[in-house]
């Protein structure tokens, strides 16, 4: 068998320091299918992984990487109907998606039989493999966390990244209006490409002042991965009633929020971990992915293609996605 080819993390640090490794295949096991990788969704979170900074610290040395899609090379010998996803057992050659935690930036990866997802046909392989983090987080924010009402208005901070292309995509498959709030003409240009009813570009305009001026009176749903001073404002662009979805600090900044601005118009500040609650309810997490297949493959949502870069490209990869390079989703590909 050809070795395997991975990116290893032997210290921690800037995502120039990953290393690109070949290492002997390992025996399929009984309950595993052994998946030729063909593309490997790239998330903020890779690099907190390989800097550290994430609250998770595996040990050294270690593949990063979480979501991947590819084919089906080899069923481990028990597997039978164990690999049955509700479509028949798996085969060799079928084409799977799925979310394993670490070890995603290799071209080839052993998985109990059990965690691969069949790809719909309307998916690539880059965008299979970059639909997990994303529009799971997306679907769970805004039908688990919250439920999106139709003609609701729903406020996506950081819109031209790829959770909040995802966020916006499912806030109108659920029949909300949108508005993208990011930065800079190019970015706002691609949110309206994808389907934004309106947008505000932070950088020049004041984000509380124009989400009222656009809804007639405030956002019913902010969605904030940012964090920092923008947090602040999306609270107070909420209209009485409104909901704050906090996801992440891509800002860096944890921000301190005005517990007035919460009593007084019965706002309400909720958390979103997608990625703990699936750990810990895989059940229910299978039922919401299979909604979100289910919706693509009804043409409701329809994911990005991503930024393709070749699999020893991915400290390069990991950087641009820091510095904001990358508008959308980018994926490392094995081919």
């Amino acid at each position: 068998m050809r070795p395997v080819r991975s990116v290893v993390c032997r210290e921690l640090g800037e995502p120039e320091l990953l290393e690109v490794t070949d290492r002997d295949p390992a025996p399929c096991g009984p309950g595993q299918v052994r998946i030729r990788v063909r593309a490997a969704g790239l998330n903020y979170v890779d690099a907190l992984f390989v800097r550290g900074g994430y609250q998770i610290q595996p040990p050294l040395p270690f593949v990063p990487g979480s979501e991947l899609a590819g084919e089906i090379t080899e069923i481990g010998s028990e597997v039978g109907s164990a690999g049955n996803d509700g479509d028949g057992a798996w085969q060799v050659g079928d084409r799977v998606l799925a979310s394993i935690g670490l070890g995603a930036f290799a071209d080839e990866v052993l998985v109990p039989a059990s965690v691969p997802i069949r790809i719909p046909e309307a998916l690539s392989f880059g965008q299979a493999a970059t639909i997990g983090q994303s529009y799971a987080t997306a679907w769970f924010t805004l039908t688990r966390r919250t439920v999106v009402e139709p003609d609701e208005w729903v406020l996506v901070l950081g819109a031209a990244g790829g959770l909040g292309l995802a966020m916006l995509d499912v806030a109108r498959c659920l029949g909300a209006r949108t508005i993208a709030a990011a930065s800079g003409p190019d970015r706002l240009r691609l949110c309206i490409e994808r389907g934004a009813h309106d947008v505000v570009d932070y950088s020049t305009d004041e984000l509380r002042l124009r989400v009222r001026e656009i809804t007639g009176g405030g956002a019913d749903v902010a969605v904030d991965p940012v964090g920092g001073p923008l947090a602040e404002q999306a609270l107070r662009s909420l209209t009485n009633g409104g909901r704050l979805m906090v996801l992440g600090f891509a800002s860096g900044d944890i921000p301190r929020l005005p517990a007035n601005q919460i009593l007084l118009r019965n706002r309400s500040v909720l958390g979103v971990d997608w990625g703990a609650w699936a750990m810990a309810h895989p059940e229910d997490n299978r039922v919401l992915f299979d909604e979100v297949l289910g919706a693509v493959e009804e043409h409701r949502l329809h994911p990005v293609e991503p930024t393709a870069y070749p699999l020893d490209q991915a400290g390069r990869a990991l950087r641009d996605l820091l510095e904001r390079r990358v508008v959308g989703k980018a994926c490392l590909t094995t081919d």
